[in-house]
């Protein structure tokens, strides 16, 4: 685990079936410490995670994202949200859903973003700094330094998925951080608008 942003961290678990880095991020924000979409962690990655308090709530950004949310939810005792499209979906209980516009605790806003994978995919916008967006599944960060959708397969149609992503546009960010592959730091806006814009 290592700080990529100002209270924000960032683990990887390597997924041997697709070849790419699954992310989990924790938030410090405000009074709350969040995971977003946690895959496995290390114990070094599990200490680091509790220094300064246990996280109180998981945050999932699809259906998909479960991962290791259940044994965390036991671990650090806390709360799972989850999108209200897909929760029905989802394996675990979740104590609270959310949808688009909705402001999170920490200041997180949830951006649902239409026509992806699943019905309730959305990404998370933080006022801070330059700006930062959390994705899950919506954008893979790959090859590293740039961006790209799922195969086309995993998508109904790929042209509504494309435009339903462009919204992310109208945020003001600097970073993308994504739940699949590579997130980009900063200069991250050009390149989401490179894979967008014109394509």
């Amino acid at each position: 685990m290592k700080t990529i942003l100002p209270n924000i961290s960032e683990w990887s678990w390597f997924c041997e079936e697709k070849q790419i880095n699954f992310n989990g991020h924790l938030l410090a924000v405000g009074e709350h410490r969040i995971l977003v979409d946690p895959p496995s962690m290390s114990a070094g990655d599990m200490a680091m995670t509790q220094r300064g308090g246990s996280p109180d709530y998981i945050i999932l950004t699809n259906r998909d994202h479960e991962r290791e949310a259940a044994n965390f939810r036991k671990t650090f005792k806390c709360q799972v949200m989850a999108p209200e499209l897909d929760a029905k979906e989802m394996t675990l209980p979740i104590d609270k859903t959310f949808k688009d516009g909705e402001l999170l605790p920490g200041g997180i806003w949830v951006v649902q973003l239409s026509d992806q994978k699943s019905p309730g995919e959305s990404a998370l916008f933080l006022q801070q700094g330059k700006g930062v967006l959390i994705v899950g599944d919506g954008i893979i960060g790959d090859p590293a330094g740039a961006l790209r959708l799922l195969p086309p397969e995993k998508y109904e149609n790929i042209l509504l998925a494309r435009e339903g992503l462009r919204r992310l546009l109208k945020y003001t960010f600097d970073s993308l951080l994504v739940g699949d592959g590579t997130s980009i730091l900063t200069g991250a806006k050009p390149a989401l608008e490179d894979l967008l814009v014109d394509n």
